[in-house]
């Protein structure tokens, strides 16, 4: 048990984010194992996701979520799934005036004070 007042405080921290991680952890766990119990594009696309938000959070590595997300799109392959596509990006709305570039403007006061 901590004595120290700041290693009590670490003590406290560290025990709410052992908790916000496991709770992270069983969101990955049971989005993969809906996927695998029932293969579609919609939970391979939850599952993946659910990685991305542990690299995100800086709760896995960038290369095992990628090897792991890699596995499941395997996984999806040989269950003949077909990843979901990806939604086209809406086009942006053109403003019907064009705005001017800002002219450059020279301070008066920034060379008089330089004199």
């Amino acid at each position: 048990m901590p004595i120290i007042k700041s290693a009590k405080k670490a003590a406290r921290q560290a025990e709410k984010r052992t908790e916000h991680n496991v709770e992270i952890k069983k969101a990955i766990k049971s989005a993969v194992k809906a996927f695998k119990e029932k293969p579609t594009a919609e939970n391979l696309s939850k599952a993946q996701s659910e990685y991305d938000k542990a690299v995100k959070k800086d709760l896995l590595k960038k290369n095992t979520a990628a090897r792991r997300k890699a596995a499941l799109a395997k996984f999806a392959k040989e269950a003949g799934v077909k990843p979901a596509a990806k939604k086209a990006a809406k086009p942006a709305a053109k403003a019907t005036t064009a705005k001017k570039p800002a002219a450059k403007k020279t301070s008066k006061a920034k060379t008089a004070a330089k004199k």
